[in-house]
């Protein structure tokens, strides 16, 4: 009879948590707070769905290990790893099953991504078709499904598939748009008949979730006003950074001058192409553009290099694992974050300016929406003209400032970030969400 009872008393506990009447802190006895009494007894079995994982360079990694340090057991669904390489790792060859710090990791086969089309969307589909086809296999139950929604949206559907076939909730963790990413990236026309039917796709999946965390706050205006998905609840959670702690040796740059960072992916959204541009008009100045990342707009920006002859000024250093980035990071004067501001995915937060955040650097940001917003708050930096004349503007004011000052904007970067964007907060806000719906 005491059990029964005190599990009835835990069950309405636990309702009051999840809708955030009170947290019952104080309340308990030897000033044991509630949400720690109820994590040691509501430990959930999490299935993680996400096509990339582990060697490959993505938070989700992060995200389910730390899951696992709160006492949950966490299962991934992904893929081999091939994003960046063009080929499946060949330790990973003949690998379906796996554990990586405590997390199982299964992995299904896919069409490793090279840079044409036509293997990119080989791939996508690739995974799209095992990963359900796994869901059809597996006889293990879990609580609830997980799928942090990078690109593609299509691996929301074995998550929809197994909520489907065992009756459990998925929540989507979206950090990338769907379809509105390929229309910035130019991949396909709005009116095209492709465009309309990853429209209906796109929308058919995210409509089957329980709840979408959405990685910027503008997200939801997306869902509501061009998808129209209006029921559906909502929940702004952020990414981590990639990296937090670093042990890397710092980067030895010539402190003769004036040394900015970029990391990052080097594409058509990421406005790249300026910084040889505004370099340029900067030769006279003791001041170097450092740059880490590959993409699809790489050999442009080599040929604007080499063309404008700013090899000892602009450095480019090709791919670097963020283990190693850190470095970089760590010694730099500056960084810089830049994304075109328009359409719906110029409005987000990247993700890259939560990493560089964690460094305690200034920021020169070409931003607008959300993350201009965060850097505003945050007094972490200058934001600059999305325009060549504003990049200059930007990289003089930023070198006009005293070691001092930049030193203070740097601080305030780290501390936004740890009480905003940590992986420790982050991590616990899907733990609560998941377990809301789960319960």
């Amino acid at each position: 009879m005491f059990t029964i009872t005190f599990v009835l008393i835990l069950f309405v506990m636990r309702l009051l948590y999840n809708f955030e009447i009170f947290t019952f802190q104080g309340f308990l006895p030897i000033y044991i707070r509630f949400e720690i009494l109820f994590a040691i007894i509501r430990i959930m079995k999490i299935l993680v769905v996400c096509q990339n994982y582990y060697p490959e360079n993505f938070v989700i990694t992060n995200i389910c290990e730390e899951l696992v340090k709160q006492g949950h057991r966490v299962t991934v669904l992904t893929g081999k790893p091939n994003y960046g390489y063009g080929y499946i790792l060949p330790e990973y060859i003949n690998v379906t099953s796996e554990r990586i710090n405590d997390v199982n990791v299964e992995r299904v086969k896919l069409v490793p991504r090279r840079k044409s089309r036509f293997s990119i969307i080989q791939n996508y589909l690739s995974f799209w078709s095992n990963a359900k086809k796994w869901v059809r296999q597996c006889k293990e139950e879990f609580d609830v499904v997980y799928s942090m929604s990078i690109s593609p949206v299509t691996i929301l559907a074995a998550g929809n598939l197994y909520k489907k076939r065992h009756n459990v909730p998925h929540i989507v963790h979206c950090v990338d748009l769907w379809p509105e990413s390929v229309l910035v990236t130019n991949a396909v026309n709005k009116k095209s008949l492709v465009y309309k039917v990853l429209y209906k796709w796109s929308k058919s999946l995210y409509s089957k979730a329980d709840e979408v965390l959405i990685g910027s706050p503008s997200f939801e205006e997306y869902f509501k006003e061009v998808l129209k998905l209006t029921d559906t609840p909502y929940k702004f959670v952020p990414q981590p950074s990639l990296v937090e702690e670093s042990d890397a040796i710092p980067y030895a740059y010539d402190k003769d001058y004036f040394n900015i960072l970029y990391c990052g992916n080097i594409g058509r959204i990421q406005l790249t192409e300026m910084i040889p541009e505004a370099m340029n008009q900067l030769k006279d100045k003791k001041v170097r553009f450092h740059i880490i990342g590959m993409g699809p707009n790489s050999d442009l920006l080599k040929s604007k290099i080499k063309e404008y002859g700013l090899e000892e000024s602009v450095i480019y250093h090709g791919p670097i694992p963020a283990a190693k980035a850190a470095g970089y990071f760590k010694s730099a004067d500056a960084l810089y974050v830049s994304l075109n501001e328009e359409g719906y995915v110029g409005k987000t937060i990247p993700n890259k300016l939560q990493m560089c955040m964690t460094f305690a650097k200034p920021i020169i940001a070409m931003l607008g929406g959300d993350g201009k917003d965060a850097l505003i708050q945050a007094d972490g930096g200058l934001i600059c003209e999305q325009s060549v004349k504003g990049l200059i503007t930007g990289i003089k004011a930023m070198m006009a400032l005293s070691p001092e000052e930049r030193k203070r904007l740097g601080n305030n970067n780290l501390t936004y970030y740890n009480s905003n964007y940590s992986l420790k907060i982050v991590s616990e806000i899907i733990s609560k969400e998941l377990s809301k719906k789960s319960f």
